[in-house]
């Protein structure tokens, strides 16, 4: 918890802690008085089953080398410089002998285009993921391959690893001169997970869809789910299931993959290219940077939902790319296309097995339908208008053909500025039944908007909490998430759905941070943050039960710090920096006559002065800061003059800097010189506090003047007012909601305490009659406190409380998230 934004106020005399409970902190001092008044004859929102779910999209090698249990890398030749520019159609594989990846006529299908030729005496042998294939002692393996040779030839299996055989080698005859596929069964001797698999031929053989798949997956379904993932799954019990994206979603060309779009391997995610025989499936280039084998699809997450008794809520392209990549596709066909594919997609979930679609379904093996009530179009589309015209054309079509599927729309990447505005009014101008949000913020926050849906519309769109996640992994990030979830379960009548981003990340294999649930090719783990989604998701309750609480005793001081100057993936000059105080003094003048040595270089990139001005000229270069000045600088103003001159984006003037990861900077020409929007970065996590549309021209000179009165900031370009914002808002580390779960007859007492002091609370149930004995279920730890593969620092503790009553006193420790059930008499 940040010092600069509050300060405890109380000590108390003595400590009252349950028997039985978290033990006391070590000193009686450290504890801050609150209190928690139920109403429990008032009727609060309802909660929906579905309120918490999952999103799964494929970042962080969620899929291939994570959840889905192909345990072969690149196993059909498939892997291109389209995906990854370090890419060959070999990557994962050595060859002993010769073998070469061929694209012609002899393939396999037309969508399965690369197949290995492999000379006779020659063998390809398989890394796997991360340090190799896992396997475990006793546990058979489905191998299969797709094979086909002019004359017999005989295939030799093998698993081996650094220390020798892992199990007896299989010997597969390949007797057909067309393509056939082949089966063998590997029964693992030890267990490694560093194995290769090999396969060896005697003569000269065609392969493709070299394929190892453990027998002993999620529910034993073949092309199934790596069993420890889908577990850590289903016990969240979660509401619903989002997939596939995401950026996946809408980034890349709305194409499809034929010969008349040339087969392009950069696409959106378009279920019908996900669907039927593993091996017809097309492939495709992965938005993050590697390829997507789409082994994992449509078909295998309409299952998971269904195995772990969650909605599916499918996303489809709106033809407007997002991500960076900001493009609305004008091509009607293409849309029309495109929106019928999604009316299929609707078919293929709830079609009976004779209509055209759910024929399909039933083919793959489910007759019955998936009973699809929800599909969202597009996701964080940076063309609200663009994306808009889209989505209405989408939602009549659906609304006509079936008029019971809730069709929702989005409000762009971010919490709030121009996008998110101009999404909002066209969602509500068009009685959008639900629009999703999204947003990853620092902890703070989390910590000051615990109440932003308690002013929303309640006669408005209903809100779908897409994406959300504060910035990290510790117990810190989970607390604060934790806090704003007793906002969200307190607005269940507007907020729907919510669901933490990402889902998986494979440590190996990581392009984005933080993640809920994290592991490697033999073990899995629990963040955190998972602890905390869990706790939630197996106790939310039917209804909330109307209840307040005190707040933290705070002391809101000004904002304070030195100033600085930073880039990113830009090169920029600066010159003329004066910081003065309220009465007019100088704290600071720098012309750079004279070199820079009042300036302290903390980021990257590389800066020296240059004809009298300070300059930083790594164009590739992130977060280059310098600083100047005295950390306890208050009520001040700074003017600086800033030229960018080559690169992405515009430029960085910081202020309130106390270290590298606590300030403030007005980002000028930011998110590829397309916004411009004042950032608050504290311990490392940024939240943004006003922003506006806006670019910057290279090579001018912007005069940039920021104000700073107490917590209030005013910023001028070029003598303009730009904005002003007041950073007022208590980041406040006791938060709390009450609901009722119907069918146990308990009242469920929601407590976060995000700081470093117990909080002895007095809790009035309002004249409820109820049991004595409360179950409890405490997580406490360290703020810092990281959960990993060897460790688990963040575990729930179940314990009993005897002293509830109509009135009673409970201390919930520091640091905590403190779940009480108690039964109503």
């Amino acid at each position: 918890m940040s010092r600069t934004r509050w300060r405890l106020g109380l000590s108390a005399t003595a400590l009252l802690v349950a028997a039985g409970t978290i033990p006391a902190p070590a000193h009686a001092e450290d504890v801050t008085d609150y209190a928690i008044t139920v109403d429990p004859t008032a009727k609060g929102a309802r909660i929906d089953d579905t309120m918490y779910g999952v999103f799964f999209e494929d970042i962080n090698r969620a899929a291939d080398g994570g959840l889905y249990a192909e345990l072969v890398q690149n196993r059909s030749f498939e892997y291109s410089t389209a995906d990854n520019t370090s890419y060959t159609p070999l990557t994962a594989w050595t060859v002993d002998g010769t073998a070469q990846v061929v694209n012609d006529g002899g393939r396999l299908n037309d969508r399965n285009r690369a197949y290995l030729s492999l000379a006779a005496g020659s063998s390809v042998t398989n890394a796997g993921y991360n340090t190799g294939i896992h396997v475990e002692a006793g546990k058979k393996y489905d191998f299969s391959v797709w094979a086909r040779a002019a004359a017999a030839t005989a295939l030799t299996v093998s698993l081996r690893d650094a220390d020798g055989t892992l199990a007896t080698a299989r010997e597969v005859a390949v007797t057909k001169s067309g393509w056939t596929r082949y089966q063998a069964t590997l029964t693992a001797t030890r267990t490694s997970s560093s194995g290769r698999l090999t396969v060896a031929s005697s003569a000269a053989a065609a392969l493709d869809m070299v394929s190892l798949f453990p027998r002993d997956t999620y529910r034993g379904e073949p092309n199934g789910l790596r069993k420890d993932l889908a577990e850590k799954i289903a016990a969240l019990h979660p509401g619903f299931v989002r997939f596939p994206g995401g950026c996946l979603v809408n980034t890349g060309s709305m194409e499809d993959y034929s010969e008349a779009s040339g087969y392009q391997r950069k696409r959106s995610y378009q279920w019908k290219d996900t669907i039927g025989p593993v091996e017809t499936r097309a492939t495709n280039a992965n938005f993050w940077g590697y390829n997507q084998s789409y082994g994992l699809g449509y078909y295998e997450y309409f299952r998971l939902a269904e195995d772990i008794g969650a909605m599916p809520l499918p996303v489809v392209p709106a033809l407007v790319t997002g991500c960076g990549q900001n493009r609305a596709v004008v091509d009607e066909a293409l849309l029309k296309r495109h929106i019928q594919d999604t009316l299929d997609l609707i078919e293929f979930a709830n079609g009976p097995a004779n209509s055209p679609w759910g024929k399909v379904r039933a083919g793959m093996g489910h007759p019955e339908p998936f009973h699809l009530t929800h599909i969202e179009v597009g996701n964080e589309e940076n063309l609200p208008n663009e994306f808009f015209a889209r989505f209405k054309e989408f939602r009549a079509a659906i609304q006509a053909k079936y008029p019971d599927i809730q069709v929702i729309s989005n409000s762009g990447p971010d919490d709030s500025g121009t996008t998110f505005d101009t999404a909002w009014q066209l969602n509500k101008d068009a009685k959008v039944d639900m629009v999703d949000e999204h947003y990853y913020n620092s902890p703070q926050w989390f910590l000051q908007n615990n109440d932003r849906y308690d002013s929303y519309d309640r006669s408005g769109p209903k809100v779908f909490l897409g994406e959300y996640a504060s910035q990290g992994n510790t117990f810190k990030n989970g607390l604060t998430e934790a806090a704003f979830m007793t906002g969200l379960e307190r607005n269940a009548d507007v907020v729907k759905l919510a669901s933490y981003a990402p889902l998986f990340a494979n440590e190996d294999y990581v392009q984005w941070r933080p993640d809920l649930i994290w592991f490697n090719n033999h073990a899995s783990w629990n963040s955190a943050n998972y602890e905390v989604q869990k706790l939630f998701m197996n106790n939310v309750g039917d209804r909330v039960v109307p209840s307040t609480a005190t707040g933290t005793p705070s002391l809101l001081a000004p904002i304070t710090g030195a100033v600085g100057l930073s880039t990113w993936a830009t090169t920029a000059a600066y010159d003329d920096v004066q910081v003065t105080d309220a009465d007019g003094r100088t704290l600071l003048t720098d012309d750079f006559s004279s070199g820079a040595s009042q300036w302290t270089h903390t980021g990257g990139g590389s800066w020296s002065v240059q004809d009298g001005r300070y300059v930083q000229t790594d164009v590739n270069a992130e977060n280059t800061m310098v600083s100047a000045g005295d950390p306890s600088w208050h009520d001040y103003d700074l003017r600086v003059k800033a030229t960018k001159r080559s690169g992405k984006e515009g430029f960085l003037v910081a202020f309130g800097v106390k270290d590298t990861g606590n300030f403030y900077w007005w980002n000028i020409g930011g998110w590829n010189n397309t916004q411009t929007a004042v950032e608050q970065a504290v311990d490392g996590g940024k939240s943004t506090l006003i922003s506006k549309a806006g670019s910057v021209e290279t090579g001018r000179t912007y005069d940039v003047d920021v104000k700073v009165r107490g917590r209030q900031v005013t910023l001028y370009l070029d003598g303009q007012e730009w904005g002003s914002f007041t950073d007022d808002k208590p980041a406040e580390p006791f938060r709390q909601v009450v609901t009722r779960d119907q069918k146990s007859g308990e009242l469920i007492v929601k407590v976060v305490n995000a700081q470093d002091s117990a909080a002895r609370t007095a809790i009035d149930l309002g004249g409820a009659k109820v049991a004595s004995r409360a179950r409890v279920t405490t997580l406490a730890a360290a703020s810092d406190a990281v959960n990993s593969e060897t460790s688990t620092a963040v575990a729930p503790v179940r314990s009993t409380f005897d002293g509830v009553a109509g009135k009673f006193t409970y201390t919930f420790p520091p640091n905590s998230v403190t779940f009480l059930r108690i039964r109503q008499r």
